[in-house]
């Protein structure tokens, strides 16, 4: 069993990526490198918003970035992470499937 400490810093990596937008940047960061200009050309928020996704995100590790030109390059930092979205699909695929069969029952 894992320490509560280590339950505490798993949570607050889970909950850096618990946003929509921060799930999509990651998503599109498993593809490789990108520039801020390309993330924020995605969403329909102002550069702020955008921005400030990706802070939560670098803080948290899970994105790092570095300066190219007048632009910010972010790269995600353990690509494994996206193992995890398979993991959360499962259990949606899962859901769905018991409450057909709670449907059918009926």
């Amino acid at each position: 069993m894992i320490t509560f400490e280590e339950a505490e810093i798993r949570s607050r990596i889970i909950k850096a990526m618990s946003h929509p937008v921060r799930l999509m940047i990651i998503e599109v960061l498993k593809e490789g490198e990108l520039s801020f200009s390309k993330i924020n050309e995605m969403f329909e928020s102002d550069k702020s918003t955008v921005s400030k996704h990706l802070l939560v995100l670098k803080e948290s590790g899970i994105v790092s970035s570095k300066k190219s030109g007048s632009d910010m390059i972010y790269k995600l930092e353990v690509p494994c992470i996206t193992d995890f979205f398979g993991c959360v699909t499962a259990v949606i695929e899962n859901t769905v499937k018991r409450q057909q069969a709670c449907l059918c029952k009926r």
